[in-house]
């Protein structure tokens, strides 16, 4: 039996980028943990995030450890596997949502590698994923990732943090083709007005290495985070913030009206 074809076009998210650039504006980006909330109403989450704005979506895939998240996502993480959400659910439910809009998934190796490389990418291509992140795959050990995912079109984005070596940074410039993730591990609590120094740097770092947008992420959770991290960076990464806002106003689609008007603020701030 094979995979699902998703019957939509998949929207590229160097298509976004370039669209994104041509109207002067920065990318927003929000993730959320798949199966915190029925699978059956991720049409209708995805739907919400659309219309407030949303550039990409990056769709979490739960994993047992997610230790390189904070605590509302790791809450999140095992809420969702309490739901008994697996990843093939997950890439099911995905395949059925239209969407005009990059849609990327982001989870652990272990998950990836139960499936099998070459299998994951060739679902998550079937489901309409342009891209993928594996938060805890060094680029020097994803040969074999990096060629499935070529196979299938996906884009490929890695993670660099502030405490990523110069030798790092350069594999992470040459392996990633959607953006390059930069982690802020600070949050992003600096000047009212300004990008923190190390956020300024880490980027400015990213982009001596590659012409691939930069997109910042973690601790940015209002639009003046939005704002500072959109002066120096392609776009900002919005996830504890909107995972907790989920979890504590959807109830099943009643707090959507809630959660797109605090969404459409932070879109806002990625327009200067």
């Amino acid at each position: 039996m094979g995979s699902p074809v998703n019957s939509h076009m998949v929207i590229t998210l160097s298509d976004r980028f370039s669209q994104l650039k041509s109207k002067q504006e920065k990318a927003l980006v929000l993730f959320l943990t798949a199966g915190d909330q029925p699978l059956s109403q991720l049409p209708a989450i995805v739907s919400t995030l659309e219309s407030a704005g949303a550039d990409a979506i990056e769709i979490g895939i739960p994993f047992s450890d997610p230790f390189g998240e904070g605590p509302t996502i790791q809450a999140s993480s095992q809420r969702s596997l309490d739901n008994g959400t697996k990843p093939i659910d997950i890439l099911n439910a995905l395949s059925d949502l239209p969407r005009n809009i990059p849609i990327v998934t982001m989870g652990y190796v272990n998950p990836v590698m139960r499936m099998g490389w070459t299998t994951f990418a060739e679902r998550s291509r079937a489901a309409g994923v342009t891209g993928t992140i594996i938060s805890d795959l060094v680029p020097e050990e994803a040969d074999e990732w990096c060629a499935a995912c070529t196979a299938n079109e996906l884009e490929t984005i890695f993670l660099v943090a502030p405490t990523s070596t110069q030798s790092r940074m350069d594999e992470v410039a040459a392996r990633s083709t959607g953006f390059v993730y930069a982690v802020s591990r600070t949050g992003v609590t600096g000047a009212e007005n300004a990008a923190p120094p190390e956020v300024q740097g880490l980027v400015s770092a990213i982009k001596l290495r590659t012409d691939k947008p930069v997109c910042v992420g973690f601790g940015i959770s209002s639009p003046t985070h939005v704002r500072m991290v959109c002066q120096v960076a392609d776009g900002a990464v919005v996830g504890s913030y909107l995972v907790n806002l989920l979890h504590k106003k959807w109830d099943g689609g009643a707090g959507a009206a809630e959660i797109h008007d605090a969404l459409a603020e932070l879109k806002a701030a990625t327009r200067g």
